[in-house]
């Protein structure tokens, strides 16, 4: 990511010699040691460091120094102090400043010392980056080879896995999309700068330009604090844009703009920001029938689809279940807390006939429930989903109208799980109904189910409802 400098010095010529000597590529500074009320502007500058005159501080300066601590970003406090007394500076080191200069000594010696505290806060940024609480990352290898398709796909991958140019990934709702994009990130020349994700399809117009771009302070009401976009946070790593189909066209133009000139322009800023950042873009949708439908720009699409890569539906690759499954098994069954160790053969080959329209995630979240319901060592076709059984129709009949003989139907089942394929089917048909009523719009869908966007979003996932499918 980029670090933001924040340079408040009330002697203009040291912070201009200052703000001159970081302007580097990975460093973005801004001066407000010339403004009237320059604490205030640092307050809502969302800085990483902050390099400030002891003088600019509001009295008493230990409350100063706790609120520049309470910031968001956690930033890293340099205090310029016009005297040289020991004595004072050990006391604003124990009101909470980080470091604590004598603004008298040579600008070399200043610029030395900052440097060094740039440094410590890069070392920082990389430690909390890559701290052992954080998940493994994701790398090809995750990715089973059992079908030729596959095999086929990941040595394309590994083929253009190390440059820096565009990427779009295609495929249907739950084959990985992101894992992949991880896991290219992972093993490309980037691995050690960020990974950001955002899902243009989960935020409202308004809110994802300044996700993505960031805003100044004042640009629009509300806006009190400046804010660093997306891109920004990207800065010598990777962003990945999932669902980029869902784009506004007016944003699509400023994506534009960062892919060929690489810079961003914060909304309500006048100066553009250069950065460096590998775009990976994913979408289950035709973006050449957008082009054509002028849903999507032509310009964007060719500039994003130098190198298209294509994750093949999990039907395709039916040769990979029976191990994905057993993966997913030992997964769950540690996070879970379960002693379940292996799946029947019965219910492997379920597994492997089933067509998985909500693909990799599907068969995630059917072990998962498998595993919490399973009372053996190992997991059985009555642990699965009613969609597995022979009846597994049943509650289609029912809503469907028909009267099959449910004592027959339901004979060896228990109450739950009747109750939960009952759901199951009902949920599935409501969204179906109320995407088919609004085409495909899941905001006002959402409204008509009385659910959160987010919610319905994440139901339609899980039963692998596309909600192109529903567009009039």
């Amino acid at each position: 990511m980029l670090i933001k400098l924040v340079l408040a010095v009330q002697d203009k010529r040291l912070q201009k010699y200052l703000a001159q000597s970081f302007s580097l590529s990975d460093i973005r500074v801004e001066s407000f040691g010339n403004l009237v009320s320059p604490w205030q502007k640092v307050m809502r500058s969302c800085g990483d460091i902050i390099v400030i005159s002891e003088s600019i501080i509001p009295r008493p300066s230990e409350s100063g120094i706790a609120m520049l601590n309470d910031l968001p970003e956690n930033p890293t406090t340099v205090i310029l102090h016009d005297g040289d007394s020991s004595e004072e500076h050990a006391q604003l080191v124990a009101a909470g400043a980080d470091v604590v200069l004598f603004s008298g000594v040579s600008k070399k010696r200043l610029l030395e010392a900052i440097e060094t505290t740039l440094e410590s806060r890069r070392q920082l940024i990389q430690l909390n980056r890559f701290h052992p609480k954080h998940p493994t990352k994701p790398q090809l290898s995750d990715f089973v080879l059992e079908s030729d398709s596959m095999r086929i796909f990941i040595d394309e991958v590994r083929q253009v896995s190390t440059s820096n140019s565009p990427l779009l990934i295609m495929g249907e709702t739950g084959v990985g999309k992101e894992h992949l994009a991880k896991a290219i990130h992972a093993e490309s020349p980037r691995a050690t700068g960020p990974f950001i994700a955002v899902n243009t399809a989960a935020l409202p117009e308004q809110i994802l330009e300044s996700e993505l771009f960031g805003h100044a302070e004042g640009a629009f009401t509300g806006a009190v604090r400046s804010r660093r976009g997306t891109f920004e946070l990207a800065h010598n790593g990777t962003i990945f844009l999932d669902e980029i189909g869902e784009m506004p066209l007016h944003l699509q133009a400023k994506l534009l703009r960062v892919l060929q000139d690489y810079e961003v322009k914060p909304i309500g800023s006048e100066s553009p920001i250069w950065v460096d950042v590998r775009v990976i873009a994913a979408t289950n949708r035709d973006l050449e029938k957008e082009v054509t439908r002028k849903n999507f720009r032509k310009d964007l699409y060719y500039r994003l689809s130098v190198v298209t890569l294509t994750i093949p539906p999990l039907r395709k690759r039916k040769e990979d279940i029976p191990h994905m499954a057993r993966h997913f098994l030992d997964l769950y069954r540690y996070k879970i807390g379960r002693d379940v160790e292996g799946i029947s053969d019965a219910a492997m080959k379920a597994l492997s006939h089933y067509e998985w329209p909500g693909n990799v995630r599907e068969l995630m979240n059917v072990i998962e429930r498998a595993i919490l319901i399973c009372h053996d060592s190992e997991i059985s076709v009555r642990d699965l989903p009613s969609v597995f059984h022979d009846n597994g129709v049943l509650s289609t009949r029912i809503l469907d109208g028909g009267l099959p003989n449910l004592e027959t139907a339901w004979k060896g089942r228990t109450l739950p799980e009747v109750r939960d394929e009952m759901v199951s089917h009902l949920e599935r048909r409501y969204i179906e109904m109320v995407l088919r009523k609004t085409g495909g719009r899941v905001g006002k869908a959402a409204r008509i189910a009385g659910i959160h966007p987010r919610g319905l979003y994440d139901k339609m996932k899980t039963f692998g409802i596309r909600k192109e499918d529903f567009k009039r």
